[in-house]
């Protein structure tokens, strides 16, 4: 993973620095070492790295399964609301524009409470094999 990362900067930072226009902005959403309720994002798990990147659409009224996360993973609302429950009663309300770095091994929901439907792209860092969500009900994962 660690190499994965390092190519990328090395791609970015290379592909920007021969940009010389004034055409180009590059702006930070999220850069972090913690996740949405504060606690420090663990280490990324052995194995083969396996990038994912979801675009999900929610239905107004909408409340997702209980779920967690395995793996490390970041997204940005592009439409609509999002209210994340975990069952520690922590919440958090995003809108359109909105980053979450979601959290970690902790049993969570999302409810759409909006009129509209709620689009959010999420980026998962997982590992080829390994789920990025289970969910409790089933206890399957995705």
């Amino acid at each position: 993973m660690n190499k994965l990362i390092c190519l990328l900067y090395l791609l970015t930072s290379t592909a920007l620095a021969h940009q010389t226009g004034k055409n180009i902005q590059v702006d930070v959403l999220t850069k972090s070492t913690i996740s949405w309720d504060g606690k420090t994002l663990p280490g990324y798990p052995a194995g083969q790295p396996e990038i994912s990147i979801l675009k999900i659409t929610i239905a107004p009224g909408t409340r997702l399964p209980l779920h967690q996360h395995g793996v490390i993973n970041a997204g940005v609302m592009l439409k609509g609301q999002l209210t994340v429950h975990t069952e520690e009663n922590e919440t958090l309300e995003l809108k359109a524009g909105d980053t979450i770095v979601e959290v970690i091994n902790k049993w969570h929901y999302g409810i759409n409470q909006g009129d509209s439907p709620a689009e959010i792209m999420v980026f998962y860092a997982g590992i080829k094999g390994m789920a990025n969500t289970t969910t409790r009900a089933t206890g399957t994962g995705q």
